[in-house]
């Protein structure tokens, strides 16, 4: 094995006898951030957090010193990349009681935003002080920001050319409503060589026979499993909500349910109007959705669970039925986030198939042309497939 290799396996698996690399001031910095997560038995007692446990298996080890766990996030911002931080963190989240740290506005400056820490915030909403709020805001505008930059341009732009192929009229009643490629591509026997322009006889333009030409209903889980989810969904409403072709309302339920919609001119009030935990009442957050619907084919009702239902499961597949049966275009998204392959409740993934309404995971970056092929009136299940989107 070479040296390279000892090290690699050293920095992994930590201080054992058969790997005697030589470390440098970086390495040995590394291994110290590293072994106060991840250290074995009495040695991580000592290079950790006074972890309060004694055990032969690998165990984490930071305890409860904020100020020791402060020094460590910014370590290992300083020895590892933002995606390795990221895993470090959420490490720290899941196996220790960081949470309750992040009650301090002082630690919270020192973590690297992403999603799961947005999840992680929203948890903790109503055991913050009003001082750590303020910085939890903070945190959580930074990582709505870059996920703006990434996602909304791409959301706005998919939606608005679907609602322009999909809502085609020959008696445009203004100039900006004149499809002129359409227009251009409708006239070209009417062209003038000796002018050297095209009389449009007939055009094509796009119809406004109401203020929104499509109502979309986000219907969201916020039961603890749907953390990132909702924080992808509260942006997607809020991206969906500026565009004035559609009318977007954005529901969250538990086993109460509420209506975001009054909030979705900004995802962070959305994100902190969230409870995340609690039970799941599936077919009460779609009763309350069907009191939304004002006309049923032109509605796109998608529902973000993991469909574990808490109430009635009779009653909410026949719900979903008769939702399906009044023209209302229903889609059921496991999951909308990046973290792979959901848990969900297979036996009413493949009822909702059955009654017609695609049921598959979504990641954030192909939700955008999920929602194109939607406003399209496209088979979403022929969509879903030719992604390589594995339907359920």
């Amino acid at each position: 094995m070479s040296q390279e290799q000892q090290r690699r396996w050293r920095l992994l698996l930590g201080n054992m006898p058969q790997l005697t690399p030589e470390l440098n001031a970086r390495d040995l910095g590394m291994d110290a951030a590293l072994a106060a997560l991840y250290n074995q038995g009495d040695e991580g007692e000592e290079q950790g957090f006074a972890s309060s446990q004694k055990s032969k298996q690998r165990q984490a080890g930071l305890g409860g010193s904020a100020p020791k766990v402060s020094r460590w996030l910014g370590d290992i911002r300083q020895y590892f990349p933002s995606s390795v931080v990221r895993v470090l963190q959420k490490d720290a989240y899941q196996r220790l009681n960081l949470e309750q740290m992040l009650l301090e506005p002082e630690m919270l400056q020192a973590v690297e935003p992403d999603v799961h820490l947005v999840s992680t915030l929203i948890s903790l909403n109503h055991l913050m002080p009003a001082k750590t709020k303020e910085t939890a805001r903070l945190v959580v505008r930074k990582v709505v920001d870059e996920l703006e930059r990434r996602l909304a341009g791409k959301m706005q732009q998919a939606v608005t050319g679907s609602l322009n192929r999909a809502n085609r009229t020959r008696r445009p009643k203004r100039a900006q409503d004149i499809d002129w490629a359409r227009t251009i591509r409708a006239n070209l026997q009417h062209y003038l060589p000796e002018h050297n322009t095209i009389i449009p006889q007939n055009l094509v333009g796009y119809g406004r026979h109401r203020q929104s030409v499509k109502d979309i209903i986000l219907c969201i889980d916020q039961s603890g499993s749907m953390a990132s989810s909702v924080v992808y969904a509260s942006l997607f409403g809020a991206v969906l909500a500026s565009i004035k072709a559609v009318s977007t309302q954005l529901v969250v339920f538990d086993t109460a349910v509420v209506d975001l919609t009054p909030m979705l001119d900004d995802p962070v009030d959305v994100l902190f109007g969230t409870q995340l935990g609690g039970g799941t009442d599936i077919n009460k957050a779609l009763a309350y959705c069907q009191g939304l619907i004002r006309w049923p084919e032109d509605t796109i009702l998608v529902l973000i669970s993991d469909l574990y239902e808490g109430g009635n499961n009779t009653e909410l597949l026949k719900r979903t039925a008769s939702l399906m049966g009044s023209g209302v275009q229903m889609i059921s998204l496991l999951a909308l986030a990046d973290d792979g392959a959901p848990c969900f409740d297979a036996h009413n993934a493949a009822q909702f198939t059955a009654l017609g309404s695609p049921t598959f995971a979504c990641t954030p970056d192909l939700f955008p042309d999920l929602m194109a092929a939607a406003l399209n009136k496209q088979d979403v299940g022929v969509w879903a497939a030719q992604n390589d989107i594995v339907k359920h």
